[in-house]
């Protein structure tokens, strides 16, 4: 298949994209490498590792969970590699959709859209109400929904603000996650080489609890096999790069910096982390329940490590929703600019912001909200299943798009050698990235806890594809039998 022809509303997306400066009718290319390495590591770094990886330990085993966690690790780069080319070659704001639709189709690019954006307005309201929960550990007596209300209103000016406060914002929301992270693979290190002079009691060696009673995968293989889409849905946000690619300056140069500099960071903090989780506690005792990083600092014998910990994840919980928030208005505008949702969310204020799809995208968040605190526990863990099947759906796009853009580029007679970044390995890459991720769909249907991300994410993208093709199908067929 061939790259379609820019539509009028794709030339328009990209005329709104100043090459140099900024622009007073499109949003601004005010962001460095920096803060892009940031906004992914903070989309990143959440509940997926600090909370998640108690799950992802249990069923899989010590050294199958990192195993599961090194298995994310290398598709999380082979989607990045694929997402750099892509990023480069369309430099616009919530690209997403925009590869897709010139490469695979504009019915995939609408079904790739909304479910991304979908995936992270549902999102917002579970991120805030766990923050509200976690609140109540110091203050009891205030109301979680008085803690959501405060937390949406300091995002949502964040990001009313500029992006590039958003940037400022997400970076030190970042780093202080970061911070935890390195704190734990050196603190937790220096134990298991035998350095623990605060903990109480005996402290387990490097590969004590590697080798189980059950043997080395106590569950199974099948135990690595189930945890792949959790583990995938622990590295979601890395994407967040190519969402914030039009207001890049430079894209050419800081992308791929910023692409190389994520996957590296990412692979020493995630795997680091669940090689040391996974030798300090033993798997049969930890979960979901308890914050693996609480535990492990607790048996260091840090003073306070429960409620350090408590304000990490809560910074851990607003970072995520401050990403969530920035990509969802990013691609509502650019879903508008395609001509596939309102022409209102379109809109910029004088300092470049989406401002109409800044507000929907919060009141998707909040109606979530509302959701998430008077339904069952289930419906949570529901809508955690469909967000990691969301990006696993969006990975798959982003992969399929850039194998059929470089097929295209080379079937055109395009020089490789004139590409500011492409790719390595070529095919290999893209294919073995779209099966990888195609395993971890059919993973979950063997587990219970996460098989409903089946039963609603399949028909919810057969569902976009039904709505593109009677609102925006039958049209283009009817002026293309005009025009003939």
């Amino acid at each position: 298949m061939g790259l379609s022809s820019p539509t009028e509303a794709e030339a328009s997306a990209t005329e709104a994209q100043p090459q140099t400066g900024a622009s007073q009718t499109g949003l601004r290319r005010s962001m460095e490498a920096r803060h892009l390495v940031m906004i992914a590591m903070g989309g990143v770094i959440g509940s997926g590792l600090f909370v998640s990886s108690g799950y992802t330990i249990s069923t899989a085993g010590p050294l199958g969970a990192v195993i599961a966690f090194l298995i994310g690790a290398v598709v999380v780069y082979l989607v990045m590699a694929c997402l750099g080319e892509l990023a480069v070659a369309f430099p616009v704001s919530g690209a997403f959709h925009i590869y897709a639709a010139r490469t695979i189709g504009p019915a995939t690019g609408f079904a790739t859209a909304w479910l991304y954006w979908l995936c992270w307005a549902v999102a917002l309201g579970s991120e805030f109400t766990a923050a509200g929960l976690l609140m109540q550990r110091w203050f009891p007596g205030v109301d979680v929904w008085i803690w959501c209300f405060i937390f949406a209103t300091v995002l949502f000016t964040l990001n009313a603000i500029s992006s590039r406060v958003f940037g400022e914002s997400e970076f030190w929301f970042a780093l202080i996650k970061v911070a935890a992270v390195v704190g734990l693979i050196i603190l937790g290190g220096a134990a298991l080489a035998g350095f623990h002079p605060l903990a109480a009691g005996g402290y387990p060696s490097f590969g004590e609890n590697f080798s189980t009673p059950e043997g080395l995968f106590p569950n199974g293989f099948t135990g690595v096999f189930v945890t792949c889409l959790a583990v995938f849905y622990a590295f979601s946000g890395s994407e967040l790069i190519g969402v914030a690619a039009g207001e890049t300056a430079n894209p050419g140069a800081n992308i791929p910096k910023a692409m190389r500099t994520t996957v590296i960071r990412l692979m020493i903090f995630f795997v680091g982390a669940i090689v040391v989780i996974a030798a300090t506690i033993p798997y049969e005792q930890v979960s979901v329940d308890e914050s693996p990083f609480v535990t492990v600092f607790s048996m260091l014998g840090i003073p306070y490590a429960a409620d350090i910990m408590n304000f990490v994840i809560i910074t851990a919980l607003l970072s995520a929703g401050n990403c969530g928030l920035f990509s969802c208005a990013r691609m509502l505008f650019s879903l508008a600019d395609e001509g596939h949702a309102p022409k209102a969310f379109r809109k910029l204020t004088k300092r470049g912001i989406p401002m109409v799809a800044l507000c929907v995208s919060m009141l998707g968040g909040l109606a979530s909200l509302i959701s998430s605190v008077v339904a069952p526990a289930t419906v949570y863990l529901v809508l955690v299943s469909v967000a990691g099947f969301a990006t696993v759906g969006v990975w798959m796009s982003i992969v399929a798009s850039h194998f059929i853009y470089r097929r295209t580029f080379i079937k055109n007679g395009g020089d490789l050698s004139t590409l500011p970044y492409k790719a390595p390995l070529f095919p290999l890459v893209p294919i073995l990235a779209f099966a990888l991720c195609l395993v971890s769909l059919i993973g979950i249907a063997f587990d219970p806890n996460q098989v409903a991300a089946l039963l609603f994410g399949v028909p919810f993208v057969g569902a976009c594809y039904a709505i593109f093709y009677f609102k925006y199908g039958r049209r283009r067929s009817l002026k293309k039998a005009v025009a003939a």
